[in-house]
């Protein structure tokens, strides 16, 4: 395992190890999830196997490990700090893939509680990036951070879009200390980048949600608004990537500057 990236590899994989098995136990099967091919606009193919049963929304999860390995093997002028929380979501993006995967796979509850419940932290993680651009290196404040997050999925006990509610507030959390952090620090690049991150983010949320009725148009019906939605979803993880890692160029972030770890 290459030492740059390791270290961080597993600690998302024992993190998410550690939520795959308190799912297991059963502890979220109240939690309201949607099961079964009706709910995507894609039909499955007859003769095809289960985990290929909609063979586009299937093989795009594999452009979320091709991020994440991407990113993981970028390297550049970068602290030990920046680095690591690099990795961490190249990490998270990496292993994210699969998850959703198995989801589409198996039609399982449990699969799709753990989609769900992994996709908090992911949106917490640059919450925490900023924070370290802003206030430097502070891992129990990251740690808190993401443990806040995961906690949070307990909405979805409590309200069947409790999790909807807790997703809006992540989202809603990234862009705003984004914000803060371009208007500190940033620059004509990085807005451009937080724009584009930004539109991902739109073009995530409504095309999923919009999956069935858009299939009503001849454009969407083989490639339907949900394979549509994890494009933008990889797409605003890239320029999330772009964003935050653009700050290692400024001043005050250059590992000469004495911000890093």
């Amino acid at each position: 395992m290459n030492p740059e990236w390791g270290q961080a590899f597993v600690h998302v994989a024992v993190a998410g190890g550690l939520c795959a098995v308190a799912v297991f136990t059963g502890i979220f099967d109240s939690v309201s999830v949607q099961v079964g091919y009706e709910h995507y606009a894609e039909a499955p193919v007859a003769g095809l196997p289960a985990f290929l049963a909609m063979p586009f929304n299937s093989l795009v999860n594999m452009a979320y490990t091709l991020l994440g390995l991407s990113w993981l093997h970028r390297g550049g002028a970068m602290g030990l700090g920046p680095r690591y929380l690099k990795d961490v979501f190249a990490a998270m993006a990496l292993l994210y893939g699969p998850v959703q995967w198995l989801r589409l796979w198996t039609q399982w509850r449990r699969a799709a509680v753990l989609d769900q419940w992994l996709t908090l932290p992911i949106f917490a993680w640059p919450v925490a990036w900023c924070l370290y651009l802003d206030r430097g290196w502070r891992p129990w404040l990251f740690l808190s951070l993401e443990c806040v997050s995961l906690a949070s999925y307990g909405l979805a006990l409590l309200h069947p879009q409790g999790f909807e509610v807790a997703l809006g507030a992540h989202v809603v959390a990234a862009v705003g200390q984004a914000l803060r952090t371009h208007r500190h620090y940033g620059s004509t690049t990085s807005a451009t980048y937080l724009a584009l991150g930004v539109l991902s983010c739109l073009g995530f949320v409504v095309l999923k949600l919009c999956d069935h009725q858009l299939a009503r148009w001849r454009l969407f019906q083989c490639l339907t608004g949900h394979f549509w939605s994890k494009v933008c979803d990889v797409l605003q993880f890239h320029f999330a990537f772009l964003f935050l890692t653009h700050f290692n160029t400024h001043p005050r972030f250059h590992p000469s500057g004495g911000k890093t770890r």
